[in-house]
């Protein structure tokens, strides 16, 4: 892959993971106009170059975050941090639904992304569920069980390329009764056991396919796809800025109308390419 291309995507991951208008839908879309995928073609996704383009916004969630994250450490070794150390157990609780969609139906999750003209209709999904705050009383609370719950469904839904997992899963805290910044910071934590979690496995499977870490940790992390990641990393932590006083100022449905603005695109030029 060309660098440039790599920065390319890595720009519209850094954008499109925090921003609620769907990084994988959008990655997916990106490579298709760029020739990296092609329309109507067998296609073996890039799983490594995706997994460290994630990387590189986990280092914009640890940036920004970093003080939060700090204080979920500390609470490990001490007595009186009772709800940090809660919230690290509604992280893993969050986490557990996404885990379990993502094996039982792979090979769903798995065909979606060949088809672009779903990938650009489910951007209209993440469009109403961005209305959703809308529609329910702003909730005042902390997140705990049965926010973290309905959120980490909402990222379950959000596995699908074109479902905004942080516009998901935001709205599901919402809708739970979660404060909307309180949900917002929730759900950037989330991505961090996500990300972590598919960078595990990505390498376990550079492993198998190399027969030894060290070329397995070459092969993820070669020119191009550091390239993409840094560029991932740095617009990554100018989305989160952006989100966080979005959801603040009660503004989050504006990226809704571009949702359906990028679908309409997104289904009709698909739509006519494919013929």
């Amino acid at each position: 892959m060309e660098v440039w291309k790599a920065i390319i995507v890595g720009v519209v991951q850094g954008l499109a993971e925090f921003l609620p208008i769907s990084s994988s839908g959008h990655i997916v879309l990106t490579q298709y106009l760029l020739g990296i995928r092609e329309v109507g073609a067998a296609h073996q996704p890039d799983l490594a170059f995706e997994v460290i383009l994630h990387v590189g916004t986990l280092v914009s969630v640890l940036a920004y975050f970093h003080k939060s994250l700090w204080r979920l450490v500390e609470s490990l070794y001490t007595k009186d941090r009772v709800e940090d150390r809660k919230k690290i157990m509604w992280l893993a609780v969050a986490t557990l639904p996404a885990v379990i969609a993502a094996l039982a139906f792979k090979d769903f999750f798995d065909a979606v992304p060949g088809k672009p003209v779903v990938v650009s209709a489910l951007l209209f999904v993440t469009g109403f569920i961005l209305f959703i705050p809308r529609l329910v009383k702003a909730g005042t609370g902390e997140v705990g069980l049965k926010s973290s719950i309905i959120m980490g469904v909402g990222q379950a839904f959000a596995i699908l390329p074109g479902i905004s997992r942080s516009g998901a899963t935001i709205a599901a805290g919402m809708m739970s009764g979660a404060k909307a910044e309180k949900a917002a910071e929730f759900s950037f934590l989330m991505s961090i056991p996500a990300i972590v979690g598919g960078f595990v496995l990505t390498m376990k499977d550079r492993m198998d396919e190399t027969g030894s870490f060290s070329e397995a940790l070459q092969s993820c992390f070669s020119g191009p796809y550091l390239a993409g990641a840094a560029a991932a990393a740095v617009v990554g932590l100018l989305a989160i800025y952006l989100v966080m006083g979005a959801v603040k100022r009660g503004k989050l449905e504006y990226f809704a109308y571009y949702c359906f603005a990028a679908g309409t695109v997104g289904v009709l030029y698909f739509s006519l390419v494919s013929q």
